[in-house]
C-alpha cells in the first residue's frame, strides 16, 4: 500500500509528530512525490495482533523515521545501517524528547526492522540489540491521602457533589417537575454516579486506563466484589474491589447509567460518555480534571494503589498479581517509591537525622 506524502521543507527539520496512519510510502527529497518501500501498510497489518494503541504508537514512531531518514536520501529499509539508527535515537535525545518516549521508538523501530528481517526484506536486521536510554529512573507520581479525598469523595475542583447530594438533587427533580430540566438535571446526576465509579474502580482495582474503558457489564460480579478485564497481551485477569466500590458501580448501573444510555449505545459496555457511547481514554481524563484538586493523570490512581499496598505491607508478588505484570521488575519500582517515602519520613522524624 502506497500513499503520497508531502516532503519536510528542509533537511533538517524536526521530526513530524502527526498521528499515526497506514502509510506505506514517504517522500525521500523535497518535491518528491515517489513512494518508496516502506512496506508500513503491511507492517501496521501485523501490528493488529498488538493492542491498538501500541500499534498507533508503533506505526507513527516508524513513519516518523521514515521521514526522517527520508530527508538524508534514503528509499527503504534495506538502505538503513546501524548507525543511522543510533543517530536518528540521539537527534530525538536532542529534541527535547523524553527518555521513555525514546525507548519506545527504540522499540518500535526494533519491531518493524525485525518484521523486515523475517519478510526476507532485509539480509541483516540493524536494529538487532539497537541500545535504548534507560528510563532515567523517574519513580512514578503518587496522589497523597488527602488528595485521594478530595479525588474520590468528590469535595472540590469544580465537581458535583457527590452521593448524597446526588439523592437531594433527585429528590429536588421530583418537585420540581418535568421536561427537559428535569432531563438536564438527571444527567447531571448520573454523571456523578459514572465519575464516582469510575474514580473508585482506578484506585480500588489499579485499573489500567484501557481496561476500564473496555471493561464489559459481563466482567463485573457485584455480589463477589470482583471485576474481570482484559490486560496487555489480551491476558484475561480478575481483580478484587472493596465494598465502596462496589456500591459506587452498582448506583451507577442501576441509577445512572439507564439515564445516560440511548438507542446508539453499546449494551455490554460499563461506563458511556456524554455522548451515549463507550467511554474513551480522554473522557476519564477528563473527569479527573474536573474533579482531582491537582494536576494529575488517570495513571497516577494506579501508581497510588500500588504503593500503598506495599506501604500497608501487601506482599510483592501479589501487587504484581493484582496489577497484571508479566515481569516483577516492573512491579519493582514501587518498592522505590515506598523507600523514598521511608526515608523522608525517616530525615524528618528522627532527632539527629
Amino acid at each position: 500500500m502506497t500513499l503520497k506524502v508531502r516532503a519536510p521543507p528542509r533537511l533538517d527539520g524536526a521530526v513530524g509528530k502527526r498521528p499515526a496512519a497506514n502509510v506505506g510510502a514517504v517522500a525521500t527529497e523535497a518535491g518528491s512525490t515517489e513512494a518508496p518501500s516502506w512496506r508500513l501498510g503491511e507492517f501496521g497489518d501485523w501490528l493488529r495482533a498488538r493492542s491498538e494503541a501500541t500499534r498507533r504508537a508503533y506505526l507513527g514512531d516508524v513513519e516518523a523515521f521514515c521521514e526522517w531518514a527520508g530527508r538524508g536520501g534514503c528509499t527503504g529499509p534495506e538502505g538503513v545501517e546501524r548507525v543511522q539508527l543510533r543517530r536518528y535515537l540521539a537527534y530525538l535525545s536532542t529534541r527535547g524528547y523524553a527518555r521513555a518516549s525514546v525507548a519506545r521508538k527504540a522499540a518500535a523501530l526494533r519491531a518493524y526492522f525485525g518484521w523486515c528481517r523475517r519478510r526476507g526484506l532485509l539480509a541483516e536486521d540493524p536494529s538487532r540489540r539497537l541500545g535504548a536510554p534507560a528510563s532515567g529512573g523517574r519513580l512514578p507520581a503518587v496522589l497523597s491521602a488527602g488528595e485521594l479525598e478530595v479525588l474520590l469523595e468528590g469535595r472540590g475542583g469544580g465537581a458535583h457533589a457527590r452521593s448524597g447530594s446526588a439523592r437531594s438533587v433527585c429528590g429536588g427533580t421530583k418537585k420540581a417537575g418535568r421536561g427537559r430540566s428535569d432531563a438536564r438535571v438527571g444527567r447531571a446526576v448520573a454523571y456523578t454516579l459514572r465519575d464516582d465509579a469510575v474514580l473508585e474502580l482506578l484506585y480500588a482495582a489499579g485499573l489500567r486506563v484501557s481496561e476500564l474503558c473496555g471493561l464489559d457489564r459481563k466482567g463485573v460480579d457485584l455480589r463477589a466484589r470482583t471485576v474481570t478485564v482484559m490486560g496487555k497481551g489480551d491476558k484475561e485477569r480478575q481483580v478484587p474491589v472493596h465494598a465502596r466500590c462496589a456500591e459506587a458501580l452498582r448506583r451507577w448501573l442501576e441509577e445512572g447509567r439507564p439515564l445516560v444510555a440511548g438507542p446508539d449505545s453499546p449494551p455490554e459496555a460499563v461506563f458511556l460518555n456524554r455522548r451515549a457511547l463507550r467511554l474513551g481514554p480522554r473522557d476519564v481524563r477528563r473527569i479527573l480534571d474536573r474533579r482531582s484538586p491537582v494536576p494529575t493523570h488517570p495513571h497516577a490512581l494506579r501508581h497510588s494503589m500500588a504503593t500503598h499496598l506495599l506501604d500497608g505491607g501487601a506482599d510483592l508478588r501479589v501487587v504484581q498479581e493484582l496489577l497484571g505484570h508479566a515481569s516483577l521488575r516492573t512491579t519493582q519500582i514501587y518498592t522505590h517509591v515506598s523507600r523514598e517515602r521511608l526515608v523522608e519520613v525517616y530525615s524528618r522524624a528522627h532527632p539527629r537525622a
